[in-house]
């Protein structure tokens, strides 16, 4: 059996000691098992009551405790009636008096109550008078809590939460936590059944490092559920309590130790040893008309130190837009086939492809390699004669889509697997392309800067090597802010650079105009800059055919147009050095990401360049905020740091990042310092006890168990 880990390669579970260990033979520990028991176990749970709590927090008495309350009601406060604030919970002791029952049921009924200092109304609408008089009865003592206000210039309380006698004031709790709720589901239902999965915990194991706990002041994590359940205190329901804090540590540790023990037995998993004296790599610098950055000899030095040592190399090449992640790439495929085998590099469209084709064969050719766009667009003859030069080796590096690893298409000896914009692809395509060679080494490029929290989260189980340094000559952008207003000005700048003979990008977001939404589309952009400037002006957009937006990209690179009017299909595209405009329509509706991504667009070539972000005002705080971090900064992990501050992890992890996790506990914003540290701790822990044998192992399995980290890793990224 094999699976495949999303963000990293195909990974046989007889390769990986985590998954020998736990595997479902194993099973649990049999301590757990009250953990996974359904909620229809609870009291007072039948089986509507189940289904409502599982759309709200799920089906087994683990989601529930591992569920945070969304507030807190305090009934802390219990003056006397005379002392009672407006519009405050309030808890009094009270003696019932007379009950004023209406003529009319449309009419409230309504209970004079009393104590030492004076007196109130309870008021209920639509009530029914046999149940108030059996809860409270005349003359008794009871306690009440809920809301206070005035009517009529009198106290009164309106349907109290709580009427009880004092014999069971137990029944209430000081600090009265809420949940989340579905359809047929009451905050004293999910209440009741959190108290109840309270009682069924059981105390397990610490797999925290002591001296870190002691540090943190933490509790244990039996303790940490009882007080973010039934808290002692306001505050321990708080985002940064400690009770909240270890359990966020908690789940943050389960899944980095998950992916920590994935790298670990990759690390040590049998690879191959690709190491090459180092001729091909020096034709290629010497070939090459610029000298490297100190980035990229470091990035390269890093992956060929993985290549060469004995174990299958999982790395991810993180550079900024422009950063020559393609230049390192060559590097390695030189290592790789002096080394005698072949590289296969895939690239999300068949235009990159071919980009990536045309880019590395001049790279490579100095070294004697062949170099070959593989991709759909083959057929016939042309086609057989590739497939061939792959299976008898003649190919040296191959580069294409889905059609590399279709069948038919067979490698003599892949060493080096290059993907490029991996987020791009699914699970199957990298797990085909992986078994087309003997454990090849994996190496995964991305043009997308990721804030360090999210590189942690979304790439734990990969080494990152980071292109943070752009080649010498290119030229920094110019960016400027403008409103939309001064759209004709805008305009008429554009007629002037293209008569200089460069040309422009212009972005609009919509394919087409709506009368829904206010904002420009490209259609009518086209149009209307086609009557300006004539036919050549071009379309581009995600309704295209992929050979129409070939072709029209190409014939963009080409000259044949100086205008391309096209929506964010551009963001990851075919290099035009002659592009030396960037125009944004409604650049507040963007994130800072990608409007870094669409900027890098421009500046490929030595010509200065310029980005206009066009806005529609008034703009927010935030909107205002990216716009100007975008105008003084080219610096993409900057960027994708402020980005993260202005927009918060909500919106980075949402369906556009696919394949990250999502967490309950744990709140990325807040938690930003658990998350490096739970790195930290379990790559150690991954090193010093990769089979989980020690005492501190072995509760960790606890902890793999508990948040479902142990055989569904798999899962954990797959979104």
């Amino acid at each position: 059996m094999r699976v495949l880990y999303p963000y990293s390669h195909a990974v046989s579970l007889a390769d990986i000691a985590l998954l020998a260990l736990f595997t479902p033979m194993t099973g649990r520990p049999a301590e757990l098992n009250p953990f996974f028991t359904q909620t229809t176990t609870l009291k007072g749970v039948g089986p509507r009551v189940a289904e409502a709590l599982g759309r709200a927090m799920g089906k087994r008495i683990k989601d529930l405790l591992l569920t945070p309350p969304t507030g807190l009601i305090d009934r802390s406060y219990r003056p006397k009636i005379a002392d009672a604030k407006t519009d405050e919970i309030a808890t009094f002791s009270v003696t019932v008096g007379r009950h004023m029952e209406p003529s009319n049921r449309n009419r409230p009924y309504r209970i004079r109550v009393f104590d030492e200092t004076g007196d109130m109304t309870l008021t209920f609408f639509k009530a029914r008078a046999d149940y108030l008089k059996r809860v409270l009865p005349e003359g008794t003592q009871r306690i009440i809590s809920g809301k206070t206000e005035v009517f009529n210039a009198e106290l009164q309380m309106t349907h109290p939460d709580y009427m009880l006698a004092p014999e069971n004031a137990a029944d209430m709790r000081l600090y009265e936590t809420l949940y989340p709720l579905s359809a047929g589901l009451s905050q004293k239902v999910a209440g009741k059944a959190v108290m109840g999965a309270l009682q069924k915990i059981p105390t397990l194991p610490e797999w925290l490092d002591t001296a870190m706990a002691t540090q943190q002041d933490w509790p244990s994590f039996h303790e940490a559920v009882l007080r973010l359940h039934a808290p002692e205190h306001p505050m321990d329901v708080k985002v940064d309590a400690p009770p909240r804090r270890r359990l966020a540590y908690d789940e943050l540790f389960a899944k980095q130790l998950a992916m920590a023990l994935i790298r670990e037995n990759t690390r040590r998993a049998k690879g191959r040893v690709l190491k090459a004296k180092g001729q091909y790599v020096e034709d290629v610098l010497k070939a090459a008309p610029f000298q490297p950055t100190g980035a990229q000899s470091k990035a390269f030095n890093e992956i060929s130190e993985d290549m060469t040592s004995p174990y299958r190399m999982a790395r991810l090449l993180q550079g900024d837009v422009g950063a020559g992640k393609t230049f390192v790439a060559a590097m390695a495929c030189a290592q790789a086939c002096e080394a005698g085998a072949q590289v296969a590099l895939m690239a999300p469209t068949e235009i990159l492809a071919r980009q990536h084709a045309k880019t590395l064969k001049a790279m490579l050719e100095p070294a004697g390699l062949t170099v070959e766009a593989i991709t759909g667009r083959d057929k016939g003859r042309p086609r057989e004669a590739l497939a061939t030069g792959l299976s008898e080796g003649y190919i040296d590096v191959a580069i294409g889509t889905h059609a590399l690893f279709q069948d038919g298409v067979e490698f003599k000896d892949l060493g080096l697997v290059i993907i490029d914009e991996q987020h791009r692809f699914g699970v199957h395509d990298r797990l085909k392309l992986t078994e087309k060679g003997r454990n090849p080494d994996l190496l995964v490029m991305t043009a997308t800067p990721i804030p360090r929290t999210l590189a942690l989260t979304a790439y734990g189980d990969l080494d990152v090597s980071i292109l943070d340094e752009k080649p010498a000559g290119r030229k920094p952008i110019e960016t400027r802010i403008l409103p939309l207003q001064r759209l004709d000005d805008v305009i008429d700048g554009i007629g002037r650079i293209i008569e200089k003979g460069d040309q422009v990008y212009w972005v609009c977001p919509l394919v087409e105009d709506s009368e829904l939404i206010d904002l420009s589309s490209v259609e009518d952009r086209h149009r209307q800059l086609t009557a300006i400037f004539g036919e050549r002006v071009g379309l581009l957009h995600g309704r295209l055919s992929a050979q129409e937006k070939d072709e029209i990209s190409n014939a963009f690179k080409a000259e044949q147009y100086d205008i391309l009017v096209a929506t964010t299909v551009i963001e990851v595209g075919v290099d035009t050095p002659n592009a030396t405009i960037m125009v944004i329509e409604h650049a507040e509706r963007f994130g800072l990401a990608q409007l870094h991504q669409l900027r890098g667009r421009v500046g490929r070539g030595d010509k200065a360049s310029s980005c206009l972000l066009l806005y529609k005002g008034p703009l927010s705080v935030n909107g205002k905020a990216r716009l100007e971090i975008m105008r003084q900064s080219e610096d993409g992990f900057l960027i994708a740091e402020k980005d993260w501050e202005l927009r918060g992890s909500g919106d980075l992890l949402g369906a556009r990042q696919s394949g990250l996790p999502a967490y309950k506990l744990a709140d990325l914003d807040k938690h930003k310092a658990l998350l490096e540290t739970a790195s930290q701790d379990a790559r150690l822990l991954a090193q010093m006890d990769p089979a989980l044998e020690t005492p501190r192992g072995q509760a960790a399995r606890y902890l793999l168990y508990l948040f479902e980290q142990d055989f569904g890793i798999a899962l954990m990224r797959a979104g």
